[in-house]
């Protein structure tokens, strides 16, 4: 953890910035592709969906002429830029036909996860992944396994699943690891065979227990991500069973005075899409509120 002192009126208030707050591997590889590829061409460029799930972030890169699109018939020439969460493979194919240069950002890790869909399904195994339904890294997940794949985010949406001679498992690379712990034991008595690939992100990981310890040591917690992230909206929850004066913001001017009211220290944290320099504001704006 790295820490920071501030005064607040008569008092000193500690901020706790958590050290793995910023862009997670993936995310920081999707953001320097998208720069190394403007950079290499003044052809347009498109991504196809945001290309991460950070507002600010996506607003810096239109400020470079790269925009995101919901679909791939609105790009009609140029560069498509593969956003870290992946598409679904029917998206990736249909871009490839369309004859428009490809750069994948995909994360790797989500990237493995697809491949192991595909392998678990041509061993025979009837699929299932861990995760949201809607999240776009899940749509895109599912699309490398056969109709019958399935998903569960809790063992509730597996509640019909029956028995099932060979099952496999694969998880979203930001889900908390009691969720894949949860649905792998619903299946255990459920299944003969049972093959489970832990396909979540380490860094997801330590962010979230880095999260955790900051909430326990902490009188408010601040995290900071986009409002269309699931991970930081994960880091939300988990943080306010914990501390429950914790405030899930985008930006530096969401914050409100009266949240320090009486605290002697304050816990940043960040999902995994939050730019390096939002944090920065973040942290400047609590100062300036607390030195007055």
């Amino acid at each position: 953890m790295v820490f920071s002192t501030l005064k607040k009126r008569a008092t000193v208030m500690k901020i706790n910035v958590a050290k793995s707050s910023g862009f997670c591997f993936g995310v920081k590889r999707a953001i320097n592709e998208a720069e190394k590829c403007r950079s290499s061409t003044d052809e347009p460029i498109h991504t196809l969906g945001p290309i991460i799930h950070n507002p600010q972030a996506v607003k810096k890169l239109e400020d470079s002429d790269i925009y995101s699109k919901g679909s791939i018939d609105e790009i009609e020439n140029g560069t498509v830029i593969i956003r870290s969460h992946g598409v679904k493979l029917e998206e990736y194919d249909k871009v490839r036909d369309k004859g428009l240069n490809i750069v994948d950002a995909t994360c790797p890790f989500v990237k493995k996860a697809q491949s192991l869909v595909a392998l678990l399904a041509e061993e025979g195994y009837t699929v299932i992944v861990v995760g949201q339904k809607e999240h776009p890294e899940v749509k895109g997940i599912l699309s490398y396994g056969p109709a019958d794949i399935m998903v569960a985010e809790t063992p509730a949406d597996l509640e019909d699943m029956g028995y099932i001679k060979k099952v496999g498992i694969v998880s979203q690379t930001t889900l908390p690891t009691s969720k894949l712990e949860a649905v792998v034991a619903h299946c255990v008595p459920r299944s003969t065979e049972l093959k489970v690939y832990n396909t979540i992100c380490n860094a997801t990981s330590i962010r979230q227990e880095e999260s955790e310890e900051l909430a326990r040591i902490s009188d408010v917690i601040v995290v900071v991500g986009g409002r269309n992230s699931a991970n930081t909206k994960r880091l939300v929850e988990l943080c306010r069973t914990i501390q429950p004066r914790t405030h899930h913001i985008e930006v530096a001017d969401e914050l409100e005075p009266e949240w320090f009211d009486g605290a002697n220290s304050t816990g940043v944290t960040s999902g995994a899409s939050t730019p390096t320099w939002v944090i920065e504001n973040v942290i400047e704006k609590i100062e300036e509120m607390a030195s007055k």
